[in-house]
Order: C-alpha cells, then structure tokens, then sequence
C-alpha cells in the first residue's frame, strides 16, 4: 500500500543539487536584519561588466529564491496545522516585518538594473526579465502606496462580509459555502428553499457592497491616473504585464464566446432540463445530477487517490509518473482532510530547493480527484523549471501556467479507468466538459463586465445593474429567473476578483482555451502533444506568452476562426460521452 505523509519540515536547505554561493550557508530567517545586508551588498555593488550584471542578477535570484522558499514553508506550515498558535505566529512575523520591506529593496534593485549602461548588453535571454524590470520601475508612484492600503482595507470589509454571512437550515447555523453544497441534493425542493436562502441573505448586505464598490472604482481610477493613464483597465493591463494581448483581443474572444461556447452551454442546459423532466430550468436545478444518481465516490482514502493517480501519470508519461512519485517519497503531499487544516487546495514552490507541494483536503470525491490532476499538472510544471538559473523565470505567466494544470485534467480523461467503469468515466467526461464549457462563458462575462465598468468611472449603479443584466442575456445559460431577478442582477456581489483583484479573470479563459488545444493534438497524436506540452513547461516564463504557447504545440489566438472548430470538437466529446454515460 503506497503511503502519503507531509515531510517537508525534514527537508534541509539548502540542498547539494542547488547549492548557494552567495548566501551564507547557516543563513536562516528570524528577522529583516538576516537579510537586509545582502540586499544593501546588491543595492551598493559596483559592477564594471556584463560578466559582473549577470552575477548581480544570479546573486539576486539565489536572495529572492531564499525568501520565496521561507514564505512558501510558513505557509505550508500554518495551512497544515491552523491550530499551530507557533506556525501562525511565524507566518505573520514574515507578512508584517518582512514582506513590507522587500517592495522597497526590490524597488531598488529594479531601479539599479534599469539604469546599469551593461543592461543593454545582456544576452537575448534576459529580455523578458528586463522587460519586467522596466515596467515595474516605470509603474511605480510613490502616492499610490496609500491608496493601495485603503484599497486593500476596503477589500478586507468585503472579505469580512462575506465570511460572516450564515444561513439558517434545519435548525442549525451554516456558512454559504456549505448551504451551496446543497444545490447537488437530488430533491428539488431541498434546492429551492437553499437557493432562496442563500438570495435573501446575500442582498441583505446589497447596499453595503455597492458603496464598497463605488468607494473601490473610485479610489482605482485615481491609482490609473497618478501613474499617466486614461483608466484603470489601461493601467492594470500594463501592471499585469500584459504585453502580448490588448483589450481589443479581449473583446475579440467575448465575441467568439458567445457566438460559439454560450449556444453549446445553452443545449447541455436544455438537456439537463429533459433529464430532470422539468417545465423551465431554474437557477437551483444547475448543480445537481441530472438523473438524480448519488454522487461518485472515486476513492476511500488519500494512499487509495496518491496509487491511482500515480498510475494515470504513468501511463501518460513515465517521466511524469516517476516525478509524482518522488513528492510522495519526499513527503511534499497532504493530501488528507483532516481537523485543523486550512479549507480549499493549491500547488507551492519551494523555490530553492525547486521542488513543489501539493495541498488539498480530500474527502472522496470527483472533485478531489481532477484538484489532485490540476495541482499535479502545476507540480509537473515545477519539475520542468528545475535546472533554469533565474528564479523570475521558473514561473511563468498565469495564462500559461494554468494550461500545465488544466491540461493535465483533460489528457488524464482517457485514463481515468484507474478510477470508473465505463458508464461513470462517461459521465465524469461530460460532467467536467460541462463544467469547463460553462466557466469559459462565466469569465466573458466577468471580464466584459470590468471593461465597462472601469472605461466608464463615473456610472450610476442603475447602469452598472442594466449592463450586468445585459450580459446575464448574453452569456447566461438560459435558466429562468422568474421571481428572482434581483439576486440575478447582483449575482457579481459573489465574485470575489470583481472586488479583491480586479482585471485577474481572463487568465484562466485564455488557459482553457490554450488547455483545450493540447487536448485536441492528444487526440490526433498522444506521444507527440505531450512532447510538446513537456517542452512548452520546461521554458518557465523566459518567453513571452505567444512563444511559449506555440513551443507547447498550440495556439495564442481568441479569435472565432481557432476557436470555431476546438469547440465543435468539444461539443462532439460531450454528446458521445452523453451517449455513453446512457447505457
């Protein structure tokens, strides 16, 4: 039986695969003054050549290599045991007297790169990085230091509001979350009084979170205009360094979404609406099964999930299953839920060790087994980075890196016979196709919607309410809100991104589509698109966005004549999978 535990506190850094030669050796971190000298050594270091750059800039990476480690264990650490008062207690030490400090030092050296006359000399490849440098130096004002805290304040109001909203069930107290777990309850009537609940207590904070928005849109198109630009959509898409698509491109793929994604959402949802024999389609019939079958339960415990899936990896890929294999050994999985663990799953780095880590709280089900696939394709991801020097470079952009994850949930689809029988594969297939088809219409919606929103500053909330509406109609699924219109209309209130992390959508939009591609090619010729996937990860974020789609195989393109067939194929996948799942 495979064993799956967390042993990343007996890892010791750092490790002779990656040793330091800048850092001392024994250097550890208690305080900002353990490492303030070594930035103060880079910030005051003369440097007479090119040779001389790149040593500044390997010195510089093994620093921030260090730190991005000591952050990534603290968390780990506090994560797998919130009930750790000392766990915590280190965490919050680096949030509050250490990371406050490396803006500014990072600043600095930002600023030196940019000025040093040998940076022009640097070989091609520092050309992403210095692009990086260069904007950071050239976006950087000194009055939105304050208004980013009091944006930050506002976001945490918003986050306290939404935590704290509770719903009364069957005389017991339970969070939102919990209550929206219940829309997958078989019986309709069970999902009707949910969804009312969740509605009524979500609008009761309505007018709190509009005056929180407004308050957000404000202080954000003041942030855009202390930094030179017309607004803050224009600001943020240079603070996002998106350098390699514009908001036209962005207009351009709502425009393919809803003329080819939205009409395949709306035919799954019109055959939901005949699987549960209903007269229209309401929004809390959208959750549950469509033929009223328990939930799927893939696995009994999380050595059960690490063998299963390490024999999909396997049989994807030896390379990759090896890699799997060695977390596992290494104790870089916690995979379990268990008391005293923090909610949700993720990937982490351990940047100077480079090997990653994986969380998650698995409890049995489907979900649990395509969040292992997900974080397993970041995972992988790492593994490819390992050997590149620069530590910038070993993640790469958000729209690329989250093709490594959602990519390895659709190339495991063949594979899921580890887990499922025929008929419940099938069904796993077309649930998640779904899933996906669904989320690509949800971020143009999303993502339309802030456009507007910060190109026009000085709307009224009836516009903002009229817009958002319009895109319901244009997007939505076609459930009818018959009685529900004002939950409809301030259904945004829920996302968190509108509020906390504005213009952070479309990364994943872009990833699916890119995802989908390498699925498509895996189809036609497994061997050769997981060549091409292999390599595309192993070029972390040293090219821009365009290059490292293409090294994968795929392409960088939102425009309705590259999406037009992907989706029919996806379409066809759905339908046969539906036929299967049938029988």
């Amino acid at each position: 039986m495979v064993t799956t535990e967390n042993r990343v506190a007996e890892l010791t850094r750092p490790s002779s695969e990656f040793p330091r030669n800048f850092l001392a050796e024994e250097l550890t971190l208690s305080s900002w003054d353990d490492v303030s000298k070594y930035y103060s050594d880079l910030e005051h270091r003369a440097i007479d050549s090119v040779d001389d750059l790149e040593t500044w800039i390997a010195d510089g990476s093994e620093l921030s290599s260090f730190l991005s480690e000591e952050s990534s264990r603290r968390y780990i650490a506090m994560t797998c045991s919130t009930d750790d008062e000392q766990a915590e207690k280190d965490y919050m030490v680096f949030v509050e007297q250490i990371a406050p400090h490396l803006k500014e030092a990072q600043d600095k050296l930002n600023r030196k790169l940019v000025a040093c006359p040998f940076a022009e000399q640097l070989p091609p490849r520092y050309e992403v990085y210095l692009r990086s440098s260069r904007n950071a130096v050239e976006l950087f004002r000194e009055e939105n230091i304050a208004l980013e805290t009091e944006l930050e304040l506002l976001s945490q109001k918003y986050q306290k509001i939404f935590g704290s909203m509770t719903v009364e069930w069957q005389g017991a107290e339970i969070t939102i979350p919990r209550a929206l777990a219940l829309l997958e309850e078989p019986d309709r009537g069970v999902r009707e009084q949910i969804y009312k609940l969740v509605a009524e207590r979500r609008l009761r904070d309505r007018d709190e979170l509009e005056d929180i928005f407004d308050e957000m849109l404000k202080k954000r198109h003041q942030v855009a205009l202390n930094a030179g630009f017309e607004n803050y959509r224009d600001y943020k898409f240079r603070e996002y360094e998106r350098f390699d698509y514009t908001p036209s491109d962005c207009a351009a793929y709502h425009k393919a979404i809803a003329e080819l994604v939205v009409p395949i959402s709306r035919e799954a949802s019109r055959r939901r609406k005949e699987a549960l024999k209903v007269d229209s389609l309401r929004p809390w019939d959208l959750e549950c099964d469509p033929y009223g079958r328990d939930p799927l339960h893939p696995f009994t415990n999380a050595s059960e999930l690490v063998a299963k899936c390490s024999k999909i990896f396997h049989k994807l890929d030896e390379e990759l299953g090896a890699q799997f294999d060695k977390m596992n050994k290494l104790g870089l999985l916690d995979l379990s839920s268990r008391k005293g663990k923090a909610p949700g799953g993720y990937q982490s780095d351990l940047a100077e060790m480079r090997l990653p880590f994986i969380f998650m709280n698995a409890v049995g089900t489907n979900d649990d087994v395509f969040t292992l696939l997900h974080e397993g394709g970041h995972a992988f991801h790492a593994f490819a980075v390992r050997e590149e020097p620069l530590h910038a470079y070993r993640h790469a952009p958000m729209e690329f890196s989250e093709v490594a994850s959602m990519s390895m949930e659709l190339l495991a689809m063949s594979v899921l016979d580890e887990f499922y029988d025929t008929a419940d594969k099938a069904r796993t297939i077309r649930t998640e196709m779904e899933g996906k088809i669904v989320l690509l219409t949800w971020i143009a919606t999303i993502d339309e919607f802030q456009h507007w929103i910060y190109t026009h500053p000085t709307h009224t909330r009836t516009e903002r309410r009229e817009f958002w509406r319009s895109l319901v109609e244009k997007y939505g699924v076609g459930a009818d809100h018959t009685g529900f219109e004002e939950a409809r209309d301030y259904r945004w209130h829920a996302q968190l991104h509108l509020f906390e992390v504005p213009f952070y959508y479309i990364e994943y939009g872009i990833a699916q589509l890119g995802a989908f591609q390498v699925w498509s090619r895996s189809r036609k010729n497994a061997a050769e698109a997981l060549r091409g996937y292999k390599h595309g990860l192993s070029l972390g974020g040293s090219r821009p966005l365009p290059k490292l789609f293409s090294a994968t195989g795929v392409q960088f393109d939102f425009s309705s004549e590259m999406i037009a067939p992907l989706m029919q194929e996806v379409r066809d996948e759905m339908a046969k999978q539906a036929a299967l799942e049938a029988h």
